[in-house]
């Protein structure tokens, strides 16, 4: 997953922007995330056919994005999770941290 890191103050941000959102510098950089991160907040949506997760995961690096959660039976806040290699979407599921 992809991100971004600004040089000239050190901020990470996701959804990719032209400048950083921090200090309004010109040339944030894209970096590969660690993948691991802490779930924020959730909700369980009920549809036809199976339910799923929505969340919102605050990546180890600092920023939030909104995801899906696949693999967690019971999931809840502070939750850490790791994100499904080679999702895209981005979708994240337990980690083996902290549980």
């Amino acid at each position: 997953m992809k991100i971004q890191h600004c040089p000239a103050c050190g901020a990470y941000q996701h959804y990719p922007r032209p400048i950083c959102v921090t200090c309004g510098g010109d040339h944030p950089a894209e970096v590969e995330a660690a993948g691991t991160g802490t779930v924020d907040s959730f909700t369980v949506v009920h549809r036809a056919g199976e339910p799923f997760v929505l969340a919102r995961v605050r990546l180890t690096e600092g920023p939030i994005v909104l995801t899906h959660l696949t693999g967690i039976p019971d999931p809840r806040c502070d939750r850490p999770v790791r994100l499904v290699e080679g999702s895209e979407p981005p979708v994240f599921t337990g980690s083996d941290d902290g549980l």
